[in-house]
């Protein structure tokens, strides 16, 4: 894990996924939002390939996967679907490259981890990639070195990025306790063991070297304290989701010094509270903690509760510039 991080105090950023099929649009509007932290923005309205799985899919090294009626599926050999994937990633790098000349700084890239990737993608016959331990090897390593390519070539785009990967694992908490259904939904898949979560993950993690990983989750029950032991320098996650259970594992990873990208603001369309409201909860965990408030701004950085592809255009853009507001107000009034 890297011991020092290129976000700024009373930072903000997205999550990764934008409404509608602009790639330069998208592009646009995170990095005049973020000129601190942008990320590359997704879009998955543009269809399959484009969605967090498709796109993770064409990242793949050596492994390949088409879409079928029941969901994205491993294949024997490149198809329409891992090339419209991979055509759809250039175009919204080209974008991304355009809007961050001469950039100097942070950018987040996103793909699904090793987990929920496993849960999701079917092999040949049919079945979750999580019922066979070897394909989960398999689909890990493979994953590990698309994600060196993908972020050698965000290097070369961006000379003056530091780049961040988000490995994206809503999954997570459900293979741990083996809540992934069969294909037949009858069934579900036995819970693998915590050791072999964290040890996969940590070697996805290691891919980046000295790099800060943050690893995001939008459901409920995050595990924090596996997040941390496997590399994660961040943790994101949906703040409405939390409960008093979390505290403790909250306390440890910040005093490890693993920093809270704190979902605080609506994915969806609907009113927007002011600033200082977004963040209450945010100074209210932290005095239950028993934490200083001066270290408030700097272990945590503020983000919708999950990605936007849900949301209206407009409303994607005032919550993008209302994480930015609510940051600032989390860094000048910590108490």
């Amino acid at each position: 894990m890297s011991n020092t991080t290129p976000w700024q105090t009373g930072g903000a950023t997205g999550i990764g996924s934008m409404p509608g099929g602009d790639a330069r649009e998208a592009a646009k509007t995170v990095t005049g939002t973020f000129d601190a932290f942008p990320y590359l923005a997704e879009l998955p309205a543009r269809g399959p390939g484009a969605d967090m799985i498709g796109r993770t899919a064409g990242l793949l090294v050596e492994v390949y996967a088409r879409v079928e009626p029941s969901g994205w599926r491993i294949g024997d050999r490149p198809g329409r679907d891992s090339k419209r994937a991979r055509s759809w990633l250039g175009e919204d790098l080209d974008a991304l490259e355009e809007f961050t000349q001469d950039y100097e700084g942070p950018v987040k890239v996103q793909a699904v981890g090793p987990w929920t990737l496993a849960s999701t993608l079917e092999l040949r016959n049919g079945q979750s990639a999580l019922s066979d331990r070897g394909a989960c090897r398999d689909l890990a390593a493979s994953l590990a070195e698309g994600l060196r390519q993908h972020l050698d070539e965000v290097r070369r785009r961006i000379p003056g990025a530091t780049p961040v990967l988000q490995l994206d694992e809503p999954g997570i908490t459900a293979v741990l306790r083996g809540e992934v259904r069969t294909a037949s939904g009858y069934r579900t898949h036995r819970a693998v063991d915590r050791q072999t979560v964290e040890a996969t993950l940590r070697d996805v993690v290691g891919v980046h070297g000295d790099g800060p990983v943050v690893v995001h989750s939008c459901a409920p029950d995050v595990p924090f304290a596996l997040l941390r032991r496997a590399g994660a320098t961040a943790v994101s996650f949906d703040f409405a989701l939390l409960t008093e259970r979390d505290d403790e594992a909250i306390g440890e990873a910040v005093e490890a010094g693993t920093r809270l990208f704190a979902g605080v603001v609506p994915g969806t369309d609907g009113p927007l509270s002011d600033p200082a409201g977004s963040v209450m909860g945010v100074r209210t965990l932290w005095r239950r903690l028993g934490l200083h408030p001066g270290l408030l701004a700097e272990a945590v950085t503020i983000t919708p509760s999950c990605g936007l592809a849900g949301a209206s255009p407009e409303y994607a853009r005032q919550a993008l510039a209302h994480c930015v507001r609510a940051a600032r107000s989390l860094a000048d009034n910590p108490e």
